[in-house]
């Protein structure tokens, strides 16, 4: 895989409002509220931290100059909370709920023929929450921490600030900005509070141009023109980008990617790239209880790709997330070995407006009248939740040297053929935080589908079927 990235975008407005929408043209001079992570990187153990792409065109707010407070109305900043949000089992705690979170937003997001792939990132739908929730009192904070899974963590902003430390050592960047609308005021508590446990600093937004731009930027050049209007009655903008670009552990040598195909089920499939390696270090192993073959794919700097291949070729989300436990497929992954490994190539986005899927799940009172006191006086409510998401995978990776030694034969190695519909976790080594989820039915989505043949060792259109390969490791699903 060579990268990955996510933006969430959440606009509050004032419950009841009724202006005009505004346009470029006439746009509201906007200041932002607070962004969830820095637009600098966090300086940790001297170069490890990563670059965050500069905001175009943001002017800071003007220097806050009260006293930062040594409590917060959520957790006391004392050697206690912060000992337990460092923790190795608040650590484990804060990713489970994120993985909890993000297997139900995939059980509620349904697919189409247009968009039949699903990409998500649940950490950063958890730091929108999060976000949200520590300017959220009673009833409404409350339903937050409870669809955050963490309602009963004594210490979970401390936690999360902790995971978020661990996860910026790596190759991933996290970039949010909360805009805010001239007039509208934040509260200084919140202010404080999003400094210290987020490391968020406010900033001044004057045009739909700026927005766009800092999108841009922000995913290095991958989106642009995020939105092509201002949305009307806007007080709050939160936009959030989470981008990763890694190397393969051990690379794909680009001269044995050839054409090749994907069984979208057992009657049709597509053409795609397939990128191959006779002796790839791969995790493997059958899980009897899922029925599905488990891979993992390493990369350098502590992350993993976990994959998931239902032998029955049909990924099903809602029986798959009864029994699926990332965290303990993890730990009982077993040593590598050298495996003969097909992956197709691609290159997908994502895009979703979640209000309807976060009022299905509980939310819906974060739309209606929610109880945002902490974070500004007046009343508030979230007008709109827009997702968007994009995942690219290629021969990308840093060991190049082993991988041209690499010859294509029918080797006695184990088989590995990613040509199937699968569940895939994009995850954290240390934190086991799975940064990215989604669900692959068809990599390939804008490709003519073609039927499978039923005579002979080629398929209508003469693709190869490889007999040998067929069934549970990577041939048409039965």
């Amino acid at each position: 895989m060579d990268r990955c990235l996510t933006l969430l975008f959440i606009c509050l407005c004032s419950q009841g409002a009724i202006n005009a929408e505004v346009t470029e043209n006439d746009s509201v001079p906007l200041v932002p509220l607070i962004p969830l992570m820095p637009s600098h990187p966090i300086e940790i153990g001297g170069d490890n931290s990563t670059a965050q792409p500069e905001a175009a065109d943001v002017t800071e707010a003007p220097e806050i100059t009260t006293s930062r407070p040594n409590t917060s109305p959520h957790e006391e900043e004392d050697e206690g909370c912060v000992s337990i949000g460092r923790s190795l089992k608040s650590r484990e705690t804060i990713a489970a709920a994120i993985q909890k979170l993000g297997v139900q937003l995939l059980q509620n997001l349904e697919t189409t023929p247009e968009q039949p792939n699903v990409i998500i990132s649940p950490l950063s739908v958890s730091l929108a929450l999060s976000q949200l929730a520590l300017g959220a009192v009673n009833e409404t904070e409350e339903l937050l921490m409870r669809h955050l899974h963490e309602n009963a963590h004594p210490c979970y902003h401390q936690a999360l600030h902790n995971v978020l430390v661990q996860l910026r050592n790596n190759d991933l960047h996290i970039a949010t900005q909360i805009f805010l609308r001239q007039g509208f005021e934040p509260k200084q508590e919140f202010i404080n509070e999003s400094r210290r446990l987020y490391h968020s600093e406010p900033a001044l937004l004057e045009s739909l141009q700026q927005i766009n731009d800092w999108v841009e930027n922000a995913t290095q050049g991958k989106m642009t023109d995020f939105l092509p209007a201002l949305p009307p009655n806007v007080l709050l903008m939160l936009i959030n980008a989470v981008h990763f670009k890694g190397e393969w552990k051990a690379r794909f040598d680009p001269r044995f990617t050839s054409r090749g195909v994907f069984y979208l089920d057992d009657k049709h499939m597509v053409d795609v790239e397939v990128m191959e390696d006779a002796k790839h270090p791969l995790s493997l192993f059958i899980d009897n209880e899922l029925e599905a073959q488990v891979a993992s794919f390493p990369f350098l700097k502590f992350m993993n790709l976990l994959v998931v291949m239902p032998l029955s070729g049909k990924v099903n989300v809602s029986s798959l997330s009864t029994k699926l436990n990332i965290s303990d497929l993890y730990k009982r992954l077993p040593k590598e070995r050298a495996v003969q490994v097909k992956v197709p190539k691609f290159k997908l986005e994502y895009a979703q407006e979640l209000k309807d899927v976060f009022i299905k799940l509980g939310l819906g009172e974060m739309f209606s009248r929610p109880n945002l006191a902490e974070m500004a006086d007046g009343p508030l409510q979230v007008s709109s939740v827009m997702h968007k998401s994009s995942m690219e995978i290629n021969e990308e990776g840093a060991e190049a040297a082993a991988a041209t030694t690499v010859v294509i034969s029918r080797a006695s190695n184990p088989v590995f053929h990613l040509t199937q519909p699968f569940f895939f976790a994009l995850m954290d080594d240390v934190t086991q935080v799975p940064v990215f989820m989604g669900v692959i039915n068809n990599p390939s989505p804008g490709a003519p589908i073609l039927q499978k043949g039923d005579s002979g060792n080629k398929d209508k259109v003469g693709f190869l079927i490889d007999k040998n390969h067929m069934g549970s490791f990577g041939g048409p699903p039965k």
